[in-house]
């Protein structure tokens, strides 16, 4: 395990399940055999760059930006409008980098998705990958068992739209 200082630097804490049995096949295919993949570039540095210009460049309306900060907010558990599920189950609430993290990947999403300004739905469709690794259970999350994704769902619950 990671310190928390450097868990927080990674964008998403994605969840990859044991791959299906064709899976297994194609990976076994793929890595036991004296087939060489062949290897290209599918974008230069330059369009990389250009890429990262266009998310940054996506608007975030006010509204949209402090529904990201209300919801880093509400992982703390000392804050006094802390929904109960936090004070419950959360130790450690997400940094600011987390409410980056929210943004940034809420960006990206946009325009994936061919729009080029940021909603809250973005914001929501992000909040598990970007922040399930920046929350630290206390002891009675720990030992209900219950998981990072379970007390974001119920967070999100408590965190409306409009303030």
């Amino acid at each position: 395990p990671l310190p928390e200082a450097q868990l927080d630097r990674f964008l998403f804490k994605l969840k990859v399940g044991f791959p299906e049995r064709e899976e297994l096949h194609s990976i076994l295919e793929r890595t036991t055999q004296g087939n060489d993949p062949e290897i290209r570039a599918v974008v230069d540095a330059e369009e990389i760059q250009a890429m990262r210009q266009l998310a940054l460049d996506v608007p975030v309306a006010r509204h949209v930006q402090d529904y990201a900060i209300r919801v880093v907010e509400a992982t703390h558990p000392d804050l006094k409008d802390a929904p109960d599920v936090t004070k419950k189950y959360i130790r450690y609430g997400a940094s600011p980098r987390g409410a980056q993290g929210l943004v940034l990947a809420a960006k990206v999403r946009a325009v994936m998705d061919g729009r080029f300004n940021v909603s809250v739905d973005d914001i929501r469709h992000v909040l598990k990958p970007t922040l399930r690794h920046r929350i630290i259970l206390n002891f009675e999350g720990e030992a209900e068992g219950i998981s990072q994704d379970k007390v974001l769902d119920q967070l999100l619950q408590s965190v409306r739209e409009g303030r």
